[in-house]
């Protein structure tokens, strides 16, 4: 096994003690650590040695959770598969969209069980804890933004 290899599954087995199924944290490092950060599903099951079958359900799941997109390669019907330089930021803001929704349901719980209530309570609290984290998280990703230049590269 080369060092990129190496590399490539020992940060797979980082992302997947983090809870990140098994495959998909496996291709997601492999494109993380691929110069360009763009490979096809055959270049992908070749450097993984892993079947195509493998390759599209992990991918579903990469593409679901907004860590690589999805794009036609030009000239051609083959897909590819890019991980933008800039992954953690993107990532980090849909973060910030759900979390909204999840307020947003948590406070209708609360309003649903009765905020006397011990799980209304508990929902109310989850609530708050999500308000503060969107704070900070807009706070940390516009001091992030500030950091790399005013921008953040693609």
């Amino acid at each position: 096994m080369d060092a990129v290899s190496g590399f490539v599954e020992r940060f797979a087995a980082e992302l997947a003690a983090a809870g990140v199924p098994r495959m998909p944290a496996r291709i997601f490092s492999c494109l993380m650590a691929e110069e360009t950060g763009v490979l096809t599903s055959a270049e992908l099951s070749e450097r993984l040695k892993i079947s195509p079958a493998a390759v599209s359900g992990a991918m579903r799941y990469l593409t679901q959770v907004g860590l690589v997109s999805k794009e036609r390669e030009p000239g051609s019907r083959r897909d590819r598969f890019r991980v933008l330089n800039d992954v953690w930021f993107e990532s980090l803001t849909r973060r910030d969209e759900v979390l909204v929704r999840w307020v947003r349901v948590l406070k209708e719980g609360e309003a649903t069980l009765g905020a006397e209530s011990v799980a209304g309570g508990r929902l109310a609290e989850s609530a708050e804890f999500f308000e503060f984290m969107i704070t900070e998280l807009e706070g940390m990703l516009d001091r992030w933004k500030a950091r790399r230049g005013g921008g953040v590269s693609a």
